[in-house]
């Protein structure tokens, strides 16, 4: 078991799009671990792996009891809408009504390179969108309209854990590319 710090708002890689995954092995199998561990222990309904500081496109989630995982997804997401509240674990007991699909079909991968669909409705298309969402640097609150983004930046710079924690970047020493940290 592996609990690894969550990064707050402020720290770099939430807003960086992450890279595919291209190696499905022992060391994607601990990132999956790791996030589903830590999400569990937050609590939360989801968990990307930038979260943890890494900048690849793994999230796993914690819906009606099912825990989950998916590598590098792809969403078509329904017409039909809902609006309703979320919050996110690196902002913390920050939570907005957010505009999101009723429902979504993912496509993507386990950890082990296998091909998998998701299909899910309400809460569960909510976190698979949320959590896709920080795969490419999209925190919730840039999708709320302009009064709710104002209020829950107002609502951040006033919380206590704000600017508490500065960000640790580490640099790679293999060849990124500039992605992945």
């Amino acid at each position: 078991m592996a609990i690894r710090p969550i990064r707050l708002f402020g720290d770099p890689i939430l807003r960086k799009p992450a890279i595919e995954v291209v190696e499905f092995d022992a060391e994607l199998r601990q990132l999956v671990t790791d996030l589903t561990d830590t999400m569990l222990d937050a609590p939360g309904a989801g968990l990307a792996a930038p979260q943890i500081g890494v900048g690849l496109r793994v999230f796993t989630w914690y819906v009606d009891g099912e825990v989950g995982h998916l590598v590098n997804p792809v969403l078509d997401l329904s017409e039909e809408t809902q609006d309703g509240p979320e919050g996110c674990l690196s902002l913390p007991e920050l939570t907005y009504d957010c505009l999101r699909a009723m429902s979504v079909v993912a496509r993507g991968f386990n950890m082990h390179g296998d091909p998998v669909t998701i299909e899910g409705s309400e809460l569960l298309a909510r976190a698979i969108q949320h959590e896709t969402d920080h795969l490419d640097g999209i925190l919730f609150i840039d999708r709320l309209d302009d009064a709710g983004r104002k209020a829950a930046m107002r609502e951040i710079r006033e919380s206590e854990w704000f600017g508490l924690e500065k960000p640790t970047i580490k640099v790679s020493p293999h060849a990124t590319g500039g992605f992945g940290r």
